[in-house]
């Protein structure tokens, strides 16, 4: 009677998932640093993402190749993948540009209550499908887009609203937030507050 090989069946695929999780999870979140532009941690989860996933490779194509290895393999990725943008979204990385679209007679109390708030805000007079409309912009945290919604419906809950990433931003009146969080990312090289 064969014993049951426990390395085989168990350890490694355990191994594998663990594995693929973590490489991932790390790879997802350096896709989100690079594409906002975080150039000096990208390199780093990187480099062990790909350590990473030449050990993973090594150990299935040395002794992994069943089943359940490669079926931990794919459920890593998967878990990994959902890992990685669960990170990213507790980090709240990045800055956005929120674009109001509101009817003019509203548009000067949303205007002040965002400033109230300490966020810079720019006015822009326009033409909607029902007559003139203003045009509400303003740049913040992702952290602080919740704050910035909020307000926005408070004043204006059937306003319509579009919210963008934002690359890099300066000279001009920024969330004393952002200013703070943003500074060692050197996202704002020159800021003016309130």
């Amino acid at each position: 009677m064969e014993t049951f090989d426990w390395q085989t069946w168990v350890i490694l695929p355990i191994i594998v998932f663990v594995a693929r999780f973590i490489d991932v999870a790390l790879g997802t979140v350096r896709i989100i640093f690079t594409s906002r532009g975080k150039r000096h941690l990208a390199p780093i989860l990187g480099f062990v993402e790909v350590f990473i996933w030449v050990s993973i490779i090594a150990q299935i194509t040395r002794g992994a190749n069943n089943f359940v290895s490669y079926f931990a393999y794919a459920a890593g990725f998967a878990a990994g993948n959902y890992l990685g943008m669960y990170i990213e979204n507790k980090l709240a990385i990045g800055t956005l540009v929120v674009r109001a679209i509101v009817p003019e007679e509203v548009a000067a109390s949303l205007a002040a209550a965002l400033k109230e708030n300490g966020f810079g805000v720019t006015t822009v007079s326009g033409m909607g499908s029902q007559g003139p409309v203003k045009l509400l912009y303003t740049i913040v945290l992702r952290k602080e887009l919740p704050q910035v919604a909020e307000t926005i419906k408070s004043v204006s809950p059937k306003a319509f609203f579009t919210v963008e990433e934002l690359r890099s931003a300066e000279h001009g009146i920024f969330h004393p937030a952002t200013q703070q969080s943003a500074t060692p990312f050197g996202m704002f090289s020159k800021r003016k507050s309130k």
